[in-house]
């Protein structure tokens, strides 16, 4: 073997495990949402936190808009471990493990805190192991940690002032089993939508409203179209930052250490923005010509009371999904 063999041998070597280490060093990050949006700007922070505290080691590509495409798209390619973090709802998790599909059970709750003390039960923790056990895909840090929200809202083209305004209302919804049965058992006509697609949707009339985290309603600028807003507290919600087992587990020690850092800082920035955009959002909009109300929820929860005891008794409710949330509550009913 001549000395420009061995030379031209190394040179292809040193290329070959130069192009492994960057391909375990750079991750790609998912999402739908735009980059200006607030969850956009969280989703940048976590990046550039990330290489800043992992020294360089690890570093994340966000992708908005679904430039990566649509969810079961990116699902398929997150469990490829093409892929490495979805920016998204738990929900979308459903495919693996049912039972995530209830994490946010509407009108459920006392409060935030009760939800992230559900959230963070033996019961919805056996419910990502089991995920993970499918998928090889489970939630980063604390599944609660980076808001979403801070409170949901309902966007509409027609004023919503009682609960009994939502009887067969044209209500866009995810593809979501227990979502879809709740807003059916409240009185709505739900329509299932992607939420790139609302905007255009409520324009041309084929729905009239859509659920949304108040964050993101100017961001997407569904009140251009639909200028009333009202308040409900549906849920509680985080954005729950998917990841594939091997990637993660492919990272020492240390880069580990740095990027579940850059996770919590990245879930405290968004616990502080989202309620200052809100704010500011909701004076912009109002201000704009938008309405915006505070729902009387107590007839809402007690239809989905109802719909849950009349659920579970049937075995239509996860196992053991009732009695989290009872057994997390600050004070027991």
């Amino acid at each position: 073997m001549t000395t420009k063999t061995i030379l031209g041998l190394a040179s292809g070597l040193a290329m070959l495990l130069g192009t492994v280490a960057h391909a375990e060093t750079t991750w790609k990050m998912a999402t739908k949402m735009p980059v200006d949006s607030p969850e956009g700007q969280v989703f940048q922070k976590f990046a550039e936190l990330t290489e800043e505290y992992t020294g360089g080691e690890l570093k994340i590509t966000v992708y908005p808009n679904e430039q990566l495409g649509k969810e079961n798209a990116v699902l398929e390619q997150l469990q490829a471990n093409i892929i490495q973090i979805y920016a998204e709802g738990y929900s979308y998790m459903k495919k693996w493990e049912p039972a995530l599909d209830w994490t946010t059970p509407a009108f459920a709750f006392d409060d935030y805190d009760h939800w992230v003390r559900f959230m963070n039960s033996d019961t919805v923790k056996g419910w990502f192991d089991n995920a993970a056990a499918q998928s090889g895909v489970r939630p980063l840090g604390d599944p609660t940690r980076v808001l979403r929200g801070p409170f949901r809202v309902t966007v509409s083209n027609v004023p919503i002032e009682t609960a009994d305004d939502y009887n067969g209302l044209k209500l866009r919804m995810h593809e979501s089993k227990s979502a879809i049965e709740t807003w059916d058992a409240i009185g709505t006509e739900v329509i299932t939508l992607p939420w790139t697609e609302v905007y255009q949707s409520i324009s041309k009339g084929i729905v009239q409203a859509v659920n949304s985290p108040i964050a993101l309603v100017e961001a997407m600028r569904f009140n251009e179209v639909a200028p009333y807003i009202t308040r409900m507290d549906e849920y509680w919600q985080s954005i729950g930052f998917m990841v594939n087992e091997q990637a993660l587990n492919a990272l020492d020690e240390e880069t580990r250490a740095g990027l579940l850092k850059a996770y919590d800082e990245a879930g405290e920035m968004s616990q502080d923005l989202m309620f200052s955009v809100a704010d500011e959002s909701i004076k912009r909009m109002v201000d704009a010509g938008a309405t915006y109300v505070e729902l009387d929820t107590a007839p809402l929860v007690e239809t989905m009371k109802t719909y849950y005891e009349a659920q579970d008794a049937a075995g239509a409710l996860p196992e053991g999904l009732l009695s989290a949330i009872e057994e997390t509550r600050a004070t027991p009913q």
